[in-house]
């Protein structure tokens, strides 16, 4: 089963996307900082991370900075999910290495799901 950590700090949308993602089949598990998201990546290598950008104690930029740079972690695959929705930014993410960036207000939960098995299946 693949797995999938949900780096989100809004309890709402954790148990919208982590019920989501279980009904197709995913293991997740769910964090609400970037410092937490960094343990959490080093210690269960997940196959994909959904990213918040506007995180408390450490942003989703500097989670993405660091997975990029280690070695053991760079393959992991991440998808920005974030209400940040200026073109320089969705440009920095993906430049940064993320395979996807989606806009909150732009997708229903479901359509997350479908963009998340594209990236998985």
């Amino acid at each position: 089963m693949k797995l999938i950590l949900l780096v989100e700090d809004d309890s709402f949308l954790i148990d919208i996307y982590t019920t989501k993602f279980r009904e197709a089949g995913f293991d997740v598990e769910s964090v609400v900082d970037g410092a937490e998201a960094l343990r959490k990546i080093k210690e269960k290598k997940p196959d994909l991370v959904v990213l918040d950008i506007v995180l408390p104690h450490q942003d989703g930029w500097e989670v993405i900075e660091k997975i990029k740079k280690e070695k053991k972690l760079k393959d992991i695959k991440i998808i920005i999910l974030s209400n940040l929705g200026q073109r320089s930014e969705v440009e920095k993410g993906l430049r940064l290495g993320a395979v996807k960036y989606l806009i909150k207000a732009h997708y229903t939960p479901t359509q997350v799901l479908e963009e998340v098995e594209k990236v998985l299946l």
